[in-house]
């Protein structure tokens, strides 16, 4: 264990990543004797895997029934210093990583970051990208802003929509965007759908963003990470979302000045500016392979490629920190397990205790449209289509009304 603590020295460490390992030895000595009794097998030569090495002891290696309650807090700011060390490890290999590595670094973490999830939630923004944010009904708007609630049926957003960037807190925000969507799709649409976006078209954004707040609210000033949000949902492949618990390390990998919440113009220059030097973004576009005689395998994983270059901006957020932990705070798995609870519980199926959601007729017809469209369901479902409406409409989600309508009719 002393040869690990120490090993870092004989590193050639920056100096982000000297300070890092500094913090990191001036929490250890209180946890030292619980630490020396861990058998250490592994001895990284790299920072990152050093950072990566040292959390897995802390998580699973050592004998929690020895730590005093005094301890805990130390033992948690010790993981969280060393799980910023390997997100500005891998934030830093970004900088220098060409395509090849960028994309493979990706799937080798898939499951961690659940990457199915957050693809799948891509893919749907894409496919309601015609709608307007004024024409959505409220479960997409929010999907598309960031914000999960109870409304999200596991049937139809089979994802978390606060993946990339959370929003729940941005009350404001959220208000305004309830009540002058049109002007948040004015801002929006300085920004081209396809193509170079330019200073220009940002900062055009930037003004029309930072006016709704000015006419609107009262005194509030407009927030960057929730406009870092609404853009990286509308061009994933040009820009990054963040939120605050992310930007310190993000900054700190990126050698860029910290940005504040208001930064808008360090946003685009420096953070934005540092992400068009990267040899991985400037990657061409994939080419589509479409022939007859190209493999079923090679089809998908070409498909798979194109879409993580369509994103790749945004996918700065799967070098980040993660762990097992990580994708089972999905609050779509959240939900799955609170919907399979509840069906295991025949008490509160014969008491129809389930949750119930008020919706707008339009909520509830879109959403069960939404849900229909999935092949797997039999077809004599879709003949029960305004059935399952008016259920949901009364408050009962649609994954719930669909299972009970199969158990029912087989």
């Amino acid at each position: 264990m002393r040869k690990l603590i120490s090993s870092p020295v004989k590193m050639s460490l920056s100096e982000i990543e000297n300070q890092i390992y500094q913090k990191a030895l001036n929490l250890i000595p209180d946890l030292m004797l619980n630490l020396m009794a861990v058998k250490v097998n592994n001895h990284p030569e790299d920072f990152a895997s050093w950072c990566n090495e040292l959390t897995k002891i802390c998580r699973e290696e050592i004998n929690f029934d020895l730590l005093e309650v005094s301890q805990l807090p130390t033992l948690k700011k010790l993981q969280e210093v060393l799980e910023s060390g390997v997100s500005i490890a891998q934030m830093k290999m970004l900088r220098i990583a060409p395509w090849p590595i960028f994309s493979r670094f990706i799937l080798e973490s898939s499951t961690v970051q659940s990457l199915d999830e957050r693809l799948a939630l891509l893919d749907y923004l894409q496919s309601i990208k015609e709608q307007s944010l004024d024409e959505m009904i409220d479960e997409d708007r929010l999907a598309f802003a960031g914000k999960h609630t109870n409304q999200h049926d596991i049937a139809v957003y089979k994802f978390d929509v606060e993946w990339f960037a959370s929003t729940k807190g941005a009350k404001v925000f959220h208000q305004l965007l309830q009540s002058h969507a049109q002007e948040f799709d004015s801002a929006l649409s300085h920004i081209p759908a396809t193509g170079e976006v330019n200073f220009d078209d940002y900062q055009k954004f930037v003004t029309a963003y930072q006016s709704i707040f000015t006419q609107h609210s009262d005194g509030d000033k407009a927030p960057l990470m929730a406009a870092t949000r609404l853009l990286a949902m509308r061009r994933p492949d040009q820009f990054i979302a963040l939120t605050n618990a992310k930007l310190e390390v993000i900054c700190q990998g990126f050698n860029i000045v910290k940005l504040n919440n208001k930064d808008f113009d360090s946003y685009w220059h420096d953070l934005i500016g540092t992400l068009r030097t990267m040899s991985w973004w400037h990657q061409a576009e994939p080419e589509s392979k479409v022939e007859v005689e190209v493999e079923v395998e090679s089809k998908a994983e070409n498909e798979l490629e194109l879409k993580l270059w369509q994103s790749r901006a945004v996918l700065v957020d799967l070098f980040l920190y993660a762990d097992q932990t990580t994708a089972q705070n999905s609050n779509y798995l959240r939900l799955v397990e609170k919907a399979e609870n509840k069906a295991n519980n025949k008490t509160a199926v014969a008491n129809n205790s389930v949750i119930r959601v008020k919706r707008t007729k339009e909520s509830a017809e879109s959403l069960v449209d939404k849900a229909l469209l999935n092949e797997d369901l039999p077809e004599y479902l879709q003949g029960k289509r305004d059935s399952i409406v008016k259920a949901v409409k009364d408050g009962k989600s649609v994954d719930h009304v669909i299972k009970m309508m199969r158990a029912i009719f087989g």
